[in-house]
């Protein structure tokens, strides 16, 4: 079983977004990962746009789904990790929208 070696970083540990997000990327180094991430941010986006446009709350449910569906079946299957939203909700939202930001513009592989 390949299984990858728990870190021993607290994200909690952490006072500031910007000291956090290398950590971040760190948590997210298999592609398979990154690329779940990535639609599932992506159909995330197309559900606001659809519970903006029709109101129905609805949408707001799929697209936290989607998101948070295909993230952590990214970790728990391909990272082998837990997710840091687990322990820093806040920090770990805005990581994954600065990751996606980073995929689009290249700084970040998929």
């Amino acid at each position: 079983m390949d299984t990858k070696p728990a870190t021993a970083v607290d994200p909690k540990s952490f006072s500031t977004f910007e000291e956090f997000y290398p950590f971040y990327l760190s948590e997210h180094s298999n592609r398979a990962c990154r690329l779940l991430h990535f639609i599932g941010s992506t159909l995330a986006l197309g559900c606001l746009v659809l519970l903006l446009a029709t109101g129905d709350g609805y949408w707001l449910l799929v697209g936290l789904l989607c998101g948070y569906g295909f993230a952590w079946v990214g970790h728990f299957a391909f990272e082998k990790n837990r997710p840091a939203s687990f322990q820093r909700p806040l920090y770990s939202f805005r990581g994954d929208w600065v990751m996606y930001r980073d995929i689009w513009l290249g700084k970040v592989k998929i």
